[in-house]
């Protein structure tokens, strides 16, 4: 009995070294391809590792990545033009040049809430939507949310439109919406980059500025902050991050899979940014009063309307996004007139 469980136990052990074998010399016939994931931390920041989980899950899809992280997102977008990688993860106003369509996901003021958020990217997942991923030569392999923008001011006596007039605010001055949005409220621009807004504001060189509550911890925003400022809970945009191929350099269903394994990875993004947004203390929030809610999201609609208008923003989208929002508020004003945009 014995010697037949030593024979059973070393067939099994034999079989396992073949199937290693065999798997070891199928991934070794597979293609490498180069992903640089931007990531303001790093390698050890949470896109980047969450990219190790997704660089597993492509050689099911017939690819190896040899993932290169990039803690400046204008290098990485840069390498990715010039060819030296072949697909790059960045956020979603970045990808304008690539995809319009999927570019104006974070048209301001345009998604309420992050079911609205996961419905579209479960909608942008299916195999019906594939068309509207492709663009000339690229390709939107994957959308993730990254959380609410929210603005950011030095002193809470900064708590409306009106407030913020003249005020000094950092600004990404390669988006366009916020570039309208500034003057809108009438405040000074001061152009910035994903990795000078938060010490720009630390340092009191501006007084507003914006981004999701996963960057509170991390760019130490609270420095900024202080005892005197706090976070405005207005809604601002949608910021994602978006996963951009060279569709010629990967197989033809890549992308397919790459999407749905993203939208499957959804809810662990979100309890991140839940997680980072209740770990923001209460004592920063500034809540404001519906009339003014109101007020910001009608301003945020016109500049909708203007940036499409001027060809920033993709119609079809906004069109979407106006569906999805009229789905969950049947009742809002919009919808009752139509007032897509």
């Amino acid at each position: 009995m014995l010697t037949k469980k030593l024979h059973s136990k070393s067939y099994t052990f034999f079989f396992i070294l073949l199937l290693s074998a065999f798997t070891s010399a199928q991934a070794s016939e597979l293609p490498h391809r180069t992903f640089c994931v931007f990531d303001p931390i790093g390698v050890k920041g949470p896109a980047y590792q969450g990219m190790l989980d997704y660089k597993a899950a492509a050689l099911e899809w017939g690819v190896i990545l040899d993932l290169k992280a990039h803690t400046n997102e204008a290098v990485a977008l840069a390498d990715f033009k010039a060819g030296h990688c072949d697909a790059v993860g960045l956020t979603g106003t970045r990808i304008r040049p690539f995809n319009k369509f999927t570019a104006t996901i974070e048209a301001v003021g345009a998604i309420d809430d992050y079911e609205q958020m996961r419905k579209l990217i479960g909608m942008l997942a299916s195999p019906k939507a594939s068309k509207y991923m492709i663009e000339g030569d690229y390709e939107v392999a994957g959308i993730m949310p990254a959380g609410a923008v929210f603005v950011f001011v030095r002193d809470k006596t900064i708590n409306s439109v009106e407030a913020a007039a003249g005020k000094r605010l950092a600004t990404l001055d390669y988006d366009t919406a916020s570039v309208k949005v500034v003057k809108h409220i009438g405040a000074t621009m001061v152009p910035v980059s994903i990795a000078t807004f938060a010490p720009r504001f630390n340092n009191g060189f501006v007084d507003l500025a914006y981004a999701p509550a996963i960057a509170y911890e991390p760019f130490e925003m609270y420095k900024g902050m202080g005892d005197k400022g706090g976070i405005l809970r207005f809604n601002l945009a949608q910021m994602n991050g978006q996963l951009i191929l060279r569709k010629d350099k990967f197989p033809a269903d890549y992308g397919k899979h790459s999407r749905r394994y993203a939208y499957s990875n959804f809810s662990k993004a979100l309890e991140h940014i839940i997680a980072a947004e209740k770990g923001i203390p209460e004592k920063y929030w500034i809540d404001l009063p519906q009339e003014k809610q109101t007020e910001y999201k009608e301003m945020l609609r016109q500049v909708r309307l203007e940036l499409m208008d001027e060809g920033i923003y993709d119609k079809r989208m906004l069109k979407i996004l106006f569906r999805l929002r009229c789905q969950t508020n049947p009742g809002h004003y919009e919808c009752i007139e139509k007032r897509e945009g």
